[in-house]
């Protein structure tokens, strides 16, 4: 039995995770962290993750960037693995995680769907059979409460094309200040905040009288939670290191 403890746990995601772990028979929430500290299930919540009174086997973090600092403390300090699902991070936070990694077992991504991991995996797949001859576009749609943008999924869905491409890309951020033609050494990126949209990703290859387009749609928000509890659990007998959606699917 894997012990979780899920900070964020009182918001939408945390809440959802909750809900998924408690019709799983191997692992548990043993505690919540969140400011708010609403007691909404039969695990303690805490206003700060220096408060639990027990050592969780893992964590889940669905919480705000904000938060990154005493979590990884903590997580460090008492040797704790941890799932970060948290999005909107900054370069030098994604280097605080890639360094507490040396230390402890991390489980990092910007997207603990399933679908999105794959999606990933045949877009570099097409930019190498395409190469250079398609213009590549990114889109993202999000609901109208999103704050980062683009989205941490569309960065990591880049990312992973511009390396197939030796890194030679640069990325173009929507169009409205740019008056020239595309260059061919362009991503371009583009964000639709909007209504409940939980989260859409397309991936347009546009060549000389053909596109190609990968599309992935998330229905509701199970989805990443699902992944982030099937990642907890895979991370709690895993040595210190960086892990990835990759790493759990190769166990499957």
């Amino acid at each position: 039995m894997v012990n979780i403890a899920i900070t964020g746990a009182c918001g939408k995601m945390g809440r959802v995770i909750a809900d998924i772990i408690s019709a799983r028979s191997d692992c548990r929430v043993c505690a919540g962290v969140d400011i708010v500290a609403e007691q909404y299930s039969d695990f303690p919540v805490y206003k700060n993750v220096n408060e639990l009174t027990s050592k969780p086997d893992v964590i889940i973090d669905f919480s705000h960037p904000s938060a990154l600092d005493s979590l990884l403390d903590y997580c460090k300090i008492n040797n704790v693995p941890i799932v970060v699902a948290t999005t909107g991070y900054t370069d030098d936070q994604i280097k605080q995680i890639k360094a507490a990694a040396e230390q402890i077992p991390v489980f990092f991504t910007f997207n603990m769907s399933l679908g999105i991991n794959l999606l990933v995996d045949l877009a570099k797949r097409a930019t190498k059979v395409l190469g250079d001859q398609f213009d590549i576009e990114i889109v993202e749609k999000h609901h109208n409460l999103k704050k980062d943008a683009p989205s941490g999924t569309a960065i990591m869905i880049a990312e992973a094309i511009n390396e197939e491409l030796d890194n030679k890309m640069h990325y173009v951020y929507d169009r409205h200040s740019v008056r020239k033609p595309r260059e061919k050494t362009e991503i371009g990126m583009h964000s639709i905040r909007g209504g409940t949209i939980v989260g859409e990703h397309d991936i347009i290859f546009a060549g000389r009288d053909e596109v190609i387009t990968l599309s992935h749609s998330a229905g509701s928000k199970q989805v990443f939670a699902v992944g982030s509890v099937n990642a907890a659990v895979f991370l709690s007998g895993c040595e210190k290191g960086l892990y990835q959606m990759s790493d759990l699917l190769s166990e499957v």
